[in-house]
């Protein structure tokens, strides 16, 4: 699809006049030195392009429909003049040995690198150049000096939920290409569906690639069962190794390494279906993980791998490793067996024990194991590299440890949740990651040492597709967070500014249209951030929006904005209690649907909680002071803000510090049933004099269906009538053993 987009790009000119020709350098990522010069280069359809010989796979790239492409040998004084060049480069012309220089004049172009991955980084930044001008045969003059922060610029795509086929694949590399992502993650099995073809197991392609249900909701809905190819009913599909050779081919080409996922030990439930011999009951449709006490669960990995690194020459092999569930091996009589035998102290180093094997065989072959970051339970094989994904403590720990780290946390990089307010948007995983959060993250934590940060070898956007039915859902799940996080990867941490960045990304739409991507249009809510100064009790609030310079309008008594509210042009500070609303306007019309904060310094601010029952260590929040430090929960569960409390009641006791005439007391929950959490079954209230003997002043009951899976929220209130006490006790019952989430206990 680039020598389709070159050609794409001079069709474009058509619709552009020179008069209009304006240099636009808003590249994303931020190069790390840009420097404008006056005039511009006029590409031309017959402009030769000069590459140096090791070059000439990147001068195809972008070459145009007839555009001559000529091998420069070097040995003769040539005649540049009206070109577009693609030459070697020393270490004094390109300091890092991954970087590269682009020069623009009036007269030529030149991309200067010292070697193919410096070379492919220079033309996709001068693609890009192209495609953000107006006239897009007319580059502006320009020097670029660059080169990448990370050497892993990932995006996992998962094709097991949703099948995509194989020229879609080859468009969603592209798109990567340009915006400098190298390493393409594809997750090829998993319970929904086996994707690639095993000569030596022919039932995994003709059984395990097929379903019942479209979607993955359908599959589920009607028992995660299996079909056959050539059944009319069947929903799926697979990749020959043809195919895949293909793709890994024209990723190369692209300077993008393709890393194969082989789940195991769990999600593997679409083998076991086919191969029930190797689950722990020898039953299809019973166990989701492989029986790690029979040999033959390894005979088939291993041969599975060894076709596997026949088609993919990456270094690494991913071998999943998370979410499993080990119930079944705590009853297998093999596991258990494997367990003694191995002098093993449980079913955590149970699994640690299989990724280690499994380890040793991939090395064996030079190759490494990558796996998620459950593969540090029960010690991390000697040589793997650890994706850390919940969260970064197992980025952490692994490379205090010594061993090499992606960083993929959920919070910033997981790009099936959501993007906007979810009452406006399609259906997702949950959680909140809108363009700004991606943005925000440094994949090296402030934890590290300089020593410990070396093991972090880059970054990853995961997208997982249970609720992305089809490519046109993928692209706007995607885009323009890939954008986002393609700064964070590849520009050095001084430049990166999200107000910078967001101007220039509004040239990216444009280039985004001519590509026909369908991206995720900026959102028009508007998000109201308060800070709490606790020691004048007052509240600062400031709004900002996905918008471009956007027009806020606000009022502070819950009243609808109009054109003739107050116009927002900082931030705004009050005492007491507000009800703020605050929209963006065109003209004179709302546009999008008013955002609503409910700011209260309320008695219970800064009050002492005590803990009758843990809160969820996965999901902390502000620790202890969350449910009194004045802030309201968004609408993501991983805001920090929601606190959880994990498969048992939330009990808590409120002090507050001295005996209080006390009028009424609240408190919010969720619920979003897809990633187990649950508005609670009742919520009581109760209070006492000296924190020993407590009256229920009320045992309110949950009238929200726990079957509705869109994300809703819910007050528990309660009046206390003006009642004297000191301390408050607040239990909900978590009656689905799930997770319960709260965000603050709002006292009066």
């Amino acid at each position: 699809m680039i020598r389709k987009l070159a050609i794409m790009v001079t069709a474009i000119v058509a619709t552009y006049t020179t008069a209009f020709a304006q240099a636009n350098l808003n590249l994303i990522p931020q190069p790390r030195e840009i420097s404008s010069q006056p005039g511009h280069f006029q590409w031309q359809k017959h402009t030769p392009i000069i590459a140096s010989p090791a070059f000439k796979n990147v001068a195809d790239l972008i070459a145009t429909q007839n555009q001559p492409v000529k091998i420069f040998s070097g040995r003769h004084k040539a005649d540049f003049a009206g070109t577009i060049r693609i030459l070697e480069a020393d270490s004094r012309t390109v300091p890092d040995s991954n970087g590269y220089q682009l020069q623009v004049t009036p007269s030529s172009i030149a991309v200067y690198a010292r070697n193919a991955a410096g070379a492919i980084s220079g033309a996709q930044t001068l693609m890009q150049l192209r495609l953000l001008q107006p006239d897009t045969n007319l580059i502006p003059a320009v020097t670029i000096n660059d080169q990448p922060r990370f050497g892993h610029r990932g995006v996992m795509l998962d094709v097991s939920r949703t099948f995509y086929p194989i020229s879609y694949i080859k468009r969603f590399l592209d798109l990567m290409w340009l915006y400098k992502m190298n390493t393409f993650h594809w997750h090829l099995t998993d319970g929904a569906g086996w994707r690639l073809q095993i000569k030596q197991f022919p039932e995994l392609t003709q059984t395990a690639a097929w379903r019942y249900g479209n979607t993955w909701k359908d599959w589920a809905a009607t028992g995660h069962r299996y079909a056959h190819e050539g059944d009319p009913n069947a929903y799926g599909g697979y990749y020959s190794q043809e195919q895949a050779r293909e793709i890994v081919a024209y990723a190369a080409k692209r300077g993008i390494t393709v890393i194969p996922e082989i789940e195991m030990p769990g999600h593997a439930e679409e083998v076991l279906a086919v191969y029930p011999q190797l689950s722990c009951s020898g039953i299809p449709y019973k166990n989701s993980e492989f029986c790690l006490g029979n040999d033959q669960t390894f005979d088939f990995l291993e041969k599975v791998l060894i076709e596997v690194m026949d088609i993919f020459p990456s270094a690494y092999i991913h071998m999943g490793g998370d979410e499993a569930n080990k119930s079944a091996w705590k009853t297998c009589p093999k596991c258990q067996q494997r367990i003694k035998s191995a002098q093993l102290k449980d079913v955590e180093e149970l699994q640690s024990y299989a990724i280690r094997r499994m380890e040793r065989f991939l090395k064996s072959h030079q190759r490494h194991l990558l796996g998620w970051d459950e593969i540090l339970e029960g010690g991390l094989a000697p040589d793997a590299t650890v994706m850390s994904w919940r969260g970064e403590n197992g980025g952490i720990a692994a490379a205090k440890a010594g061993h090499n780290v992606i960083m993929t946390p959920g919070a910033y990089c997981y790009f099936d949740h959501y993007q906007a307010d979810p009452a406006t948007q399609p259906e997702a995983q949950g959680g909140y990651v809108p363009l700004e959060k991606v943005y925000s993250y440094n994949p090296v934590p402030a934890a590290l040492s300089a020593t410990e940060a070396k093991h972090i070898l880059g970054v990853q956007a995961n997208i997982w597709t249970e609720l992305i039915p089809h490519a046109a859902h993928l692209e706007y799940m995607a885009y323009p967070r890939i954008i986002a996080l393609s700064e964070v990867a590849w520009s050095d941490t001084a430049h990166k500014n999200f107000a910078a960045f967001k101007a220039r990304l509004q040239s990216h739409y444009l280039l985004l249209q001519r590509l026909n991507v369908n991206y995720f249009r900026p959102s028009y809510t508007v998000t109201i951030k308060p800070e709490i100064n606790y020691q004048s009790k007052q509240t600062t609030v400031t709004f900002t929006s996905e918008q471009y310079q956007p027009v806020i309008r606000y009022t502070m008594d819950g009243t609808t904005p109009n054109a003739a509210s107050t116009l927002y042009s900082g931030p705004v500070t009050f005492s007491g209690p507000a009800l703020i609303r605050a929209a963006i306007f065109r003209d004179t019309m709302i546009q999008g649907t008013p955002a609503l904060l409910e700011a209260d310094f309320h008695k219970a601010i800064g009050k002492r909680v005590t803990y009758n029952l843990p809160y969820s260590k996965n999901y902390p929040a502000q620790k202890e002071s969350t449910l009194t430090n004045g802030y309201r929960g968004s609408v993501s569960y991983g805001d920090g803000q929601w606190q959880g409390f994990e498969a048992h009641d939330m009990d808590v006791t409120i002090d507050m510090g001295t005996t209080e005439k006390l009028n009424d007391v609240s408190i919010n929950f969720m619920q979003l049933t897809g990633v187990g959490i649950y508005i609670p079954s009742e919520v009581e209230i109760a209070v006492s004099p000296d924190g020993k003997a407590f009256q229920t002043v009320q045992l309110q009951k949950n009238d929200v269906p726990d079957n509705i899976s869109v994300l809703t929220f819910k007050k528990f209130a309660t009046s206390l009538n003006g009642q004297l006490a000191r301390y408050i006790r607040v239990k909900a019952k978590n009656a689905q053993k799930g997770f319960l989430f709260a965000d603050e206990v709002i006292v009066h």
